[in-house]
């Protein structure tokens, strides 16, 4: 069935629901989990006199790493190994450098949180779950927010 599952994390309430789901599926069905953080290149500075390019990347990279560190501590609770990855999208999509990790690591199923924005909301912040769900040869597994 589903013996290798993706998850791509951001630190948000909706993603940590999104490895719990995981965690349940992998329980279940033995599945090996991957957790995967995808930062952005930073290439807007405010001012260069007071912090480097260089510097801000790995700020940028370091909070990455906390976020799968986390992650991996949800997953290391409930009993389970998961191996982690971080990667930097310089001008890819990160929908699309998902599903090259997926298929790196051959993934049969990828579990992401989806925040439900709609309309202008979603043009602004994007998606991509949704870009997933339109470009992933794999099945993905939509967990929504809670509702505020």
């Amino acid at each position: 069935m589903y013996q290798k599952i993706l998850v791509p994390v951001d630190g948000s309430p909706t993603s940590n629901r999104a490895v719990q789901e995981a965690i349940k599926l992998a329980q279940r069905l033995g599945s090996q989990l991957e957790l995967v953080h995808v930062y952005e290149d930073i290439i807007y500075l405010i001012n260069k006199d007071y912090i480097s390019y260089e510097e801000l990347q790995r700020t940028v990279r370091s909070c990455g790493e906390k976020i799968l560190a986390e992650a991996e501590m949800l997953v290391k609770e409930a009993g389970l190994e998961a191996e982690t990855r971080i990667i930097q999208a310089s001008k890819e999509r990160v929908a699309q450098l998902l599903v090259a990790e997926a298929e790196r690591w051959q993934a049969d199923l990828i579990v992401i949180g989806t925040h439900g924005h709609t309309g202008f909301s979603r043009l602004l912040l994007g998606g991509v779950a949704e870009g997933l769900v339109r470009i992933a040869p794999i099945p993905v597994l939509l967990i929504r927010g809670q509702e505020h």
